[in-house]
C-alpha cells in the first residue's frame, strides 16, 4: 500500500511538473467523456418526452379517426359545392362497442360546425360533440369551471368547454366562464377551460393532428340534434360539405399489454366492414415509445461512436506523450534502477502516471458532460429570446435532456481503461530500458 501510494504521489508530481501538456494530453479523453454524456443524455431526453407524450394521450388508448379520403380531395377541385360522405358512421360504432365488451371505455367525438364565433372574432370550427368519459379518456383536466356530464346530454343543453388557447384568444381580458360563444349561428354557454395540454409541437401533435388546446367540446347528443351530419367549410372561396356521422373515437382497453393486440383486432375490423376504402386511421399513442426507442437507440449508437473515436484519438494521444517523456525520463529511469528499482517498480511508475491522466480527464469529461447536458437545455431555450439570432429560431424551440448514470459510469471506465491499455506500452518500454545504458543517456 505504501508503494502505490508513493507511486501516485510520483506520478502527481511528475504530471504537476509537465502541467500544460498534461492537460492538452488529456483532451481527448475530457471531450470523449463529455460527448458520451451529453449524447446519451439527448437520446434519454428524446425518450422520456415521448413517454410523457404518451402519458398525455393516454398509454392504453387507441383513436380511430374518419380522414377525407384523396379521392374526395380531387373532386372538390372540380366541383364548387360538393358532400362527401366518408368515414366512420354509427354502424361501425356499434360494432366496435359490440367487438370490444371489456374495453374501459369508448368515447365517439363528432365534428360540427364550419366557424367559432365571438363578436368580431372568428376561427375554424374545431368544435365537437362528445360525451363525459372524454375527460378521463383522454387524459384531459379542468383549469376552470367543470367539465359536461350526463345531465348535459339527457336535456341537449348548449353549453360548451373551451380549450387554453380558445380562452385566450376569444377571452384575452374577461373571465369566460358564463360567457357565451357561437358555433355557426348557434350560441353556447361557455362552463367549464381545459388546463393546458402540452401537445401544441412536438411527436403528440404530429400524431394526434391537431392542438387539443383549441378544441371546444360540447355534448354529442346536442352536436346531432343542432348541427346535424354534414359540416358546410368555405375552402379557397368555394363550399366544401363533409358529412361525417363519426369523427373520432377513443378505446381505452384494460392494460398496457393489449394496446398492440387491440389494435391489430380493430385494424381488421376496420378493413372487413371497409374493404379497400382509406377514409379511416388507426391511432396507437403507445407506438411514439417503440419509435423514440429506436431513434433513441439510433441516435446513441451513432454519436457513441464518434465519442469512441475521441476516447481512441485521446488514448494515442497518451501513448504519445508517454512514449516522448520516456525518452525524455531515460536517465531518471537508470539513476531509479541504480539505486535499487525494479522493472516492476519503473513499470508501475509509468502505468500509474496514464491512469491518473485518463482518470483526472475522465472526472472533468464527466463535469463538462454532467454541466453541458443540464446547460443545453436552458440554451435552447433561451436562444429565440436572444436580440439578433433569436429570430432564426423557433419561439418553441426545445431539446430535452437526461441524464441516465450508465453514461456516466461506462464513461469513465471507460477512459481510465484507454489510460491503461494505451499506457501499457510505454511503461514496458521504460522499464526494459537497460539501466546502464540509461544512466549513460543525456
Amino acid at each position: 500500500m505504501q508503494f502505490l501510494l508513493e507511486t501516485i504521489r510520483l506520478a502527481l508530481s511528475n504530471l504537476r511538473l509537465r502541467l500544460l501538456r498534461s492537460v492538452l494530453t488529456a483532451l481527448g479523453i475530457i471531450f470523449g467523456v463529455a460527448a458520451v454524456i451529453v449524447m446519451s443524455s439527448l437520446g434519454e431526453g428524446k425518450k422520456q418526452q415521448a413517454l410523457e407524450q404518451i402519458d398525455r394521450l393516454g398509454a392504453r388508448n387507441i383513436i380511430v379517426r374518419s380522414i377525407r379520403p384523396p379521392e374526395s380531395q380531387s373532386q372538390n377541385t372540380q366541383r364548387a359545392s360538393f358532400v362527401n360522405r366518408y368515414g366512420l358512421t354509427r354502424a361501425d360504432l356499434a360494432v366496435i362497442r359490440e367487438n370490444f365488451p371489456d374495453a374501459e371505455a369508448i368515447v365517439p367525438l363528432k365534428d360540427v360546425g364550419s366557424q367559432i364565433l365571438r363578436n368580431e372574432r372568428r376561427t375554424t370550427s374545431q368544435a365537437f360533440g362528445t360525451t363525459p368519459e372524454l375527460l378521463s379518456v383522454a387524459r384531459l383536466s379542468i383549469a376552470r369551471g367543470r367539465y359536461l356530464d350526463a345531465a348535459d346530454l339527457s336535456s341537449r343543453t348548449l353549453v360548451a368547454v373551451i380549450g387554453d388557447q380558445v380562452a385566450k384568444e376569444f377571452f384575452p381580458l374577461e373571465d369566460p366562464m358564463g360567457e357565451t360563444i357561437r358555433i355557426d349561428s348557434k350560441a353556447f354557454t361557455i362552463i367549464g377551460v381545459l388546463a393546458p395540454v402540452g401537445l401544441a409541437g412536438g411527436a403528440g401533435a404530429t400524431l394526434i393532428g391537431r392542438d387539443l388546446n383549441s378544441d371546444v367540446h360540447i355534448p354529442i347528443t346536442t352536436a346531432e340534434d343542432t348541427f346535424g351530419d354534414t359540416v358546410f367549410r368555405r375552402v379557397g372561396g368555394a363550399f366544401q360539405g363533409n358529412a361525417v356521422q363519426v369523427a373520432e373515437v377513443y378505446i381505452s382497453v384494460p392494460t398496457r399489454d393489449r394496446v398492440m393486440l387491440d389494435a391489430a383486432r380493430l385494424a381488421r375490423i376496420v378493413d372487413v366492414r371497409r374493404p379497400g376504402l382509406t377514409d379511416v386511421r388507426i391511432i396507437v399513442p403507445f407506438e411514439l415509445l417503440a419509435t423514440a426507442e429506436r431513434e433513441a437507440r439510433t441516435f446513441n449508437l451513432v454519436f457513441g461512436a464518434i465519442a469512441a473515436i475521441s476516447l481512441l484519438v485521446g488514448g494515442i494521444g497518451i501513448m504519445n506523450i508517454m512514449l516522448a517523456s520516456v525518452t525524455e525520463r531515460t536517465r531518471e529511469i537508470g539513476i531509479r534502477r541504480a539505486i535499487g528499482a525494479t522493472r516492476r517498480h519503473i513499470l508501475w511508475q509509468f502505468l500509474v502516471e496514464t491512469s491518473v491522466l485518463s482518470a483526472v480527464g475522465g472526472l472533468i469529461g464527466v463535469g463538462l458532460g454532467v454541466g453541458g447536458s443540464i446547460g443545453l437545455s436552458y440554451l435552447v431555450e433561451a436562444l429565440p429570446r436572444l436580440p439578433i439570432i433569436g429570430t432564426m429560431f423557433n419561439a418553441n424551440s426545445e431539446l430535452p435532456t437526461a441524464l441516465t448514470a450508465w453514461s456516466i459510469i461506462v464513461s469513465f471506465l471507460v477512459a481510465t481503461a484507454t489510460g491503461l491499455i494505451f499506457g501499457l506500452y510505454p511503461a514496458r518500454r521504460a522499464a526494459q530500458q537497460d539501466p546502464i545504458v540509461a544512466l549513460r543517456h543525456d
